[in-house]
């Protein structure tokens, strides 16, 4: 079973058949091919099978409709000048282009080409469509009786692949965040706002359909067992806090306005068994069988209307809403997807709750998007973009998660709402944009000297990495005062379509294509025979030598982080006691612990109140070790895209194959595949150690937490008089019973650590090895002629990657 088959198994919710598919190792080409009595044999249980049944047969039109939407462009290049009559060749010589993937296909010279004029995205669509046409033909043509045919068909495979990137939006409701997507993506009817208040709980994804025309809302609940929780520790909660003062308003007021969104009044006074009866999700049958719901429409505007209930709630309650029901408490996650949107076809805007959630599935969600964002934007209103604390607060909370702990190259600081000027009732237009030009120029200026007071920011960001934005959605609209590029929507649009190039999915499968046609090519040679020891030869002494300088780095890696966390549990050892009674003793009446002592615990020694940060215990004991770290951490693991881990060494590990290229010009098919297979390694392992670095990192907090656990769930069995020094004394006693925990946190980091660097160097290793052996060493085999594919896509490759953006102009 490939990666396609899994992927999809998981998106129609069939996960638990898996094994089945697995063993009768069903592949993307052999599940189009499936009929209802091998699905019968696959699938027994009938609810499943007709599910499996009904998304297959989608499956199956949406990919006539694309087929024919191909077959649809390249007719029209015949009118309209196109990338595969552009990027096919710069001479008058004539070739033939690929039409069908069997044996018996031809292939067929095209008509004359002209420049292209039409835009990069569109033209690169058709590129990539050709060459999948090609590959697929060749991976038809390959058999698997031998091990470098069955190499090669799972490296044609393999070239599916697409990273995207993730921008997270951040901002306090009403700080113009749903208008400044909206005029960004140039939809603006998509999210709503005015009127309809947010609901700072639900993360709604915003993203390229690349599948179908429909404006489409993938929503994720939270499952039936996670709400039942929910319901029992807010009825807890509610009942332990009924005679107190202090935060639990805003608390209570949290409770009652979810509950309320969902049940109305009816909540009130029911227990939370009878809250999980069935009459109650009747509208939504997806929550209690765990399943998504997806919506289609046709408009943004008709999407945004059937979407409302799933992410929002109506701020004119009692105006015509009696008994209108919210199911926004319910979801997890809502995933919006556009047709035919340039700026997010490798992209992902991610509208983000400040603190997370108090709900843990969704908190692990939100953890999880946060440190994949390679951007963040904090929005917030011109006005109170200094004064604002929210602002600041959300980014003080989330600066480790996205640095240290996560990928995040940029700060963007958006002041929406810059068309807005007081006291400009009497001025001329010209006036008025002079004004706000300069209002907007000091309010940068304002911003910057702020960025620069944030201590714990700029531990993890440097100046260069954060950029100060003044946005009007309004003007961008309508132009009365600004122009376009004055309302620097457009100057975000723009860094949005540098992160699709970023990832050009086209320049990626191509360059890999042609990498392994020319391997097929090679081998299929006889020229090579003679020198193939000798090549061999060069290439491992190569690799053993820059095998043993990633080897040497990541050890004084190892060596000098070893060190900083030594110096760290010290540090620890010497001021835990004196954090940990700050935190339950400090404060008016005892501070945050004295008054919400039940929410502490209960929720692993963490709270996250709806406004203000959040308190986190297991964090305070785990910060001596993530201070000692931090600098050495980030010169190690940097999230700057231009360095690369370990000092670098990954991205310059090289076979010098440039030079064996000279030397050795009847093997260049062969080494140019190495080359690409180098190139491929190389990006791939730069992408697992900036995911697996973000678990080193927080394994520090983990550990602290995983010990931390049984104290908690020691102190939350306290009830009736004396809770609250029963609960402390709890609490300090298994500190002090476990404070070797500092220890146990720094062999988890190192242990982590060194189990990321011999992944890593195992598999350049053996992947290197393989390549080579199967280039060089592989047997007699039987592999088709590929010299005129090769020809294609190698047109393709020299154009897509030494053409600058704005000249991709091939003619024939």
């Amino acid at each position: 079973m490939d990666d396609f088959v899994r992927n999809k198994l998981t998106e129609w919710d069939l996960q638990k058949w898996m094994d089945k598919f697995e063993d009768e190792e069903i592949t993307q080409e052999s599940l189009y091919e499936l009929n209802d009595e091998l699905i019968d044999k696959l699938i027994p249980k009938v609810g499943p099978r007709l599910t499996f049944k009904q998304k297959l047969k989608q499956l199956k039109e949406e990919q006539n409709i694309n087929q024919e939407t191909v077959n649809l462009s390249v007719q029209e290049q015949k009118e309209a000048p196109d990338i595969d009559q552009v990027l096919a060749s710069t001479s008058d010589k004539g070739k033939r282009r690929f039409e069908h993937p069997d044996e018996s296909s031809k292939l067929q010279p095209p008509a004359k080409r002209q420049r292209s004029s039409q835009p990069r995205p569109y033209l690169e669509a058709i590129v990539l469509s050709d060459v999948k046409n090609i590959m697929k033909f060749v991976h038809a043509r390959l058999h698997e009786k031998d091990k470098l045919s069955a190499f090669l068909k799972k490296k044609i495979r393999d070239l599916e692949t697409d990273k995207r990137e993730l921008v997270g939006v951040f901002g306090k409701t009403g700080a113009g965040k749903s208008s400044l997507i909206n005029a960004i993506i140039e939809e603006k009817n998509l999210l709503p706002s005015g009127s309809v208040s947010a609901c700072t709980s639900v993360m709604i994804k915003v993203e390229a359909n690349m599948q179908g025309s429909n404006y489409e809302a993938d929503i994720e609940f939270i499952t039936p067992e996670e709400w039942k929780d929910e319901l029992w520790s807010s009825h807890q909660f509610i009942g332990d806090n009924e005679d107190c003062e202090m935060d639990v308003d805003n608390d209570y007021h949290d409770i009652s306005e979810k509950f309320s969104a969902l049940y109305g009044e009816e909540w009130k006074g029911k227990s939370f068994e009878d809250l999980m009866d069935g009459k109650y999700f009747r509208e939504i049958p997806e929550f209690p069988q765990s399943r998504r719901k997806i919506l289609s429409c046709e408009s943004a505007e008709e999407l945004s209307a059937e979407c409302v209930k799933y992410t929002r709630s109506d701020s004119k309650q009692g105006e015509g809403n009696e008994g209108k029901k919210w199911f926004w408490p319910l979801v997890k996650c809502v995933t919006v997807r556009l047709p035919n949107n340039p700026f997010l076809q490798h992209v992902t805007l991610v509208d983000l709750p400040g603190n997370g959630d108090r709900n843990k599935c969704r908190d692990q969600m939100w953890k999880g998007i946060v440190g994949d964002c390679s951007t963040v934007w904090i929005v917030t209103e011109i006005n109170r973009a200094t004064s604002e604390k929210e602002a600041w607060e959300i980014l003080d909370s989330v600066s480790s998660l996205i640095g240290n702990g996560g990928e995040c190259q940029q700060i963007h600081f958006i002041c929406t709402k810059s068309d807005l000027l007081d006291d400009s009732d009497d001025l001329s237009s010209a006036d008025f944009h002079d004004l706000l030009t300069e209002r907007n120029v000091q309010a940068k200026d304002a911003i910057k000297i702020e960025f620069n007071k944030q201590s714990k920011i700029k531990k993890h960001f440097t100046d260069d990495t954060f950029k100060v934005f003044t946005v009007s959605s309004k003007e961008f609209l309508k132009e009365n005062y600004l122009s376009p590029e004055d309302t620097e929507i457009t100057k975000l649009q723009r860094f949005l379509q540098d992160l699709n190039d970023c990832h050009s999915e086209t320049v990626n499968y191509v360059k890999g294509a042609h990498g392994i046609l020319s391997l097929i090519q090679g081998a299929n040679s006889r020229g090579v025979n003679s020198k193939k020891g000798e090549v061999c030869e060069e290439l491992e002494i190569n690799m053993s030598l820059q095998l043993d300088n990633v080897r040497k780095e990541m050890e004084d890696a190892y060596t000098a982080l070893k060190k900083c966390l030594d110096d760290g549990v010290e540090k620890s050892k010497r001021s835990y006691g004196e954090k940990l009674k700050n935190f339950l003793y400090d404060g008016k009446n005892g501070g945050a612990f004295y008054n919400l002592p039940k929410c502490v615990v209960e929720n692993g020694g963490i709270y996250k109140p709806k406004k203000g940060k959040p308190i986190n215990l297991n964090m305070k004991l785990a910060s001596c070790l993530i201070d000692s770290i931090g600098a050495e951490f980030r010169k190690t693991f940097p999230n700057e895209v231009t360095c690369g881990a370990f000092n670098g060494v990954i991205k310059t590990f090289s076979l010098d194959i440039d030079s064996l290229i000279e030397k050795y010009q009847n093997a260049e098919l062969q080494l140019r595949f190495l080359k690409t297979e180098e190139e491929n390694i190389k990006a791939r392992l730069s992408r697992i150690i900036q995911k697996q670095k973000k678990n080193v990192y927080s394994s520090l907090t983990e550990t602290i937490e995983n010990i931390m656990e049984e104290g908690y769930k020691k102190a939350l069995a306290f009830t009736g008089e004396g809770t609250l020094y029963n609960m402390r004394e709890t609490i300090e006693n298994h500190m002090h019973s476990k404070k070797d925990m500092f220890e146990q946190a720094k062999n988890t980091m190192l242990e982590k650590l060194h189990d990321l660097m011999v992944y890593v160097l195992e598999t350049l290793e053996k992947t290197m090895k393989e390549s080579i052996g199967l280039s060089f060493k592989a047997g007699e085999c039987l592999l088709p002629d590929v010299s005129t594919e090769l020809e294609m896509v190698k047109k393709y490759y020299d154009q897509l990657v030494g053409t600058p953006d704005d000249e991709i102009s091939l003619t024939l």
